[in-house]
């Protein structure tokens, strides 16, 4: 008898360890009152400080919303910059609560690497860029050439895939970070760029001049880039979760940045009630109270202000939304059901 309560004891306090450990993410953050957030150390339309120092992007508009939610205010963020070989370990270490920076959600990453992926927020591709005066059209004629990549991503082996599935050889020339790859690329040390679609002509817009850069039109392999959290902290996923699900739910429901509060006040839409806390109970799903999506899309807008902001028309990228638009519209953006 006293062996099995010393069993059930045992039980109990390993039950109560890991139910705080899940929570351990959400009261360190508001304990802290600050979200510290994992950024790219500088891809402009995604994560880059701007000449004030303050960093702005799409990625940083992800943790804008998930800090107003939380907070109550989408400025209480420390940013970590991070190579892409320390994105993932920095979050499985605790050293930041959330990475936003174009990660790629894989297999490995997701099952061994101590990480749990959230939503995807932007569907990309991986290419490759040339000089113009290569006179190269199409990568499969970059036979017997050189590709400068950074360590850390997913690019080494898909170019190594590429290269073995058009039966031509490629030499991948690593360097540390996206800067040094496409700084090296520019002096000449590699016949050619390679990361995602996205980055590539983000890079581009920072080269003396870009028209001198070509993006070739292949696009090679699937890039999901979703926001990561430390995995087995069930609780903070969920949160993160949502947050970006209600961004993209509020586009597709027409709640805007500009409208937010008047859609609160006078929309009869069960749905659009539940999301905006004047039905229902869903905060409490998340531990917040339920005004929490209202603060997120005051913050920063709906996805498609965020994607637009950035990447849309009037910028500097002009990025069709393609995959990353509504599914209502042939994308692949849908939220699930917030109730």
């Amino acid at each position: 008898m006293q062996k099995t309560l010393v069993c059930l004891f045992a039980a109990l306090a390993i039950c109560l360890a890991a139910s705080a450990a899940q929570a351990d993410t959400l009261e360190k953050v508001k304990a802290a009152d600050v979200l510290t957030l994992g950024v790219s150390e500088g891809v402009p339309g995604f994560s880059a400080p701007d000449s004030a120092g303050k960093w702005t992007g799409f990625d940083v508009d992800m943790g804008r919303a998930v800090a107003a939610a939380v907070l109550g205010d989408p400025d209480k963020i420390k940013y970590v910059p991070l190579a892409s070989k320390q994105k993932v370990v920095a979050v499985s270490s605790g050293q930041v609560d959330l990475t936003s920076r174009t990660t790629t959600w894989t297999m490995k990453r997701d099952a061994k690497q101590g990480i749990d992926f959230t939503v995807v927020v932007f569907y990309d591709g991986q290419g490759f860029a040339v000089k113009k005066e290569a006179g190269v059209t199409s990568a499969k004629q970059l036979d017997g050439a050189s590709a400068c990549v950074t360590a850390g991503t997913t690019s080494e082996l898909n170019v190594a895939d590429f290269a073995r599935a058009n039966n031509i050889k490629l030499e991948t020339v690593v360097f540390e970070s996206k800067k040094e790859a496409f700084s090296a690329f520019l002096s000449g040390r590699c016949d050619a760029f390679t990361t995602d679609m996205s980055q590539i002509a983000s890079l581009r817009t920072t080269a003396p001049n870009p028209a001198d850069i070509v993006i070739l039109p292949e696009v090679f392999s699937k890039e999901p880039l979703s926001p990561l959290v430390k995995h087995g902290d069930n609780q903070w996923k969920d949160l993160v979760t949502w947050v970006i699900y209600g961004l993209i739910e509020a586009e597709e429901k027409g709640i805007t940045q500009a409208n937010v509060l008047e859609m609160k006040a006078k929309s009869q839409d069960p749905t659009v009630q539940r999301m905006l806390g004047v039905s229902g109970d869903v905060g409490s799903f998340l531990n917040l109270d339920n005004d929490w999506l209202v603060r997120a899309i005051q913050a920063v807008g709906n996805y498609g202000e965020v994607y637009n902001r950035y990447f849309g028309p009037g910028t500097t990228f002009d990025l069709p939304r393609g995959l990353n638009d509504l599914w209502t519209r042939g994308g692949l953006m849908y939220a699930m059901p917030i109730r």
